[in-house]
């Protein structure tokens, strides 16, 4: 199984919920067998690391951001990703206008997907400390979702 994350610069959301669900699957004991990645609609941060205040919260967590970097979604990714999960509804419209028609993968709001209150993961990037920390709250509850559901379909 392979799950991409989507937010529009790859520097703060996806790559939180990347590490997030890295590090549930471990403590599952299902990280050989799901693959996760994660990406932005946009290119303006290709291979730069994560935003320092993202992998600060991160990290007072336990999740290690360190070795992302940040890439844009491709064509192969619609052919290579099982699910793809946008952090935010502009983010799920760009991918579904990119989705070729031979592509396999399950498009979706992340949140939306398992049920949490608010349908989109807020983008912490103009915010303050307590954004980092919304987002992590949020990812972690539906990560948790996730991997129950992993393990029901592995």
């Amino acid at each position: 199984m392979r799950v991409l994350f989507v937010c529009l610069g790859n520097i703060c959301r996806s790559p939180t919920a990347e590490g997030v669900l890295r590090h549930k699957l471990a403590a599952a004991g299902l990280q050989e067998l799901v693959s996760v990645d994660s990406a932005g609609t946009s290119d303006w941060h290709v291979g730069k690391p994560v935003d320092s205040r993202t992998r600060l919260a991160a990290q007072r967590r336990g999740y290690d951001l360190s070795a992302l970097r940040g890439r844009q979604v491709c064509a192969a990714d619609f052919a290579g990703f099982e699910l793809i999960f946008a952090m935010d509804q502009n983010n799920l419209q760009h991918l579904q206008s990119m989705q070729p028609a031979a592509g396999i993968a399950q498009l979706d709001l992340f949140l939306r997907r398992y049920g949490l209150p608010t349908e989109e993961v807020p983008d912490p990037y103009y915010s303050g400390e307590e954004g980092f920390e919304l987002v992590l709250d949020l990812l972690e509850q539906a990560c948790d979702e996730l991997v129950a559901e992993l393990k029901g379909r592995l």
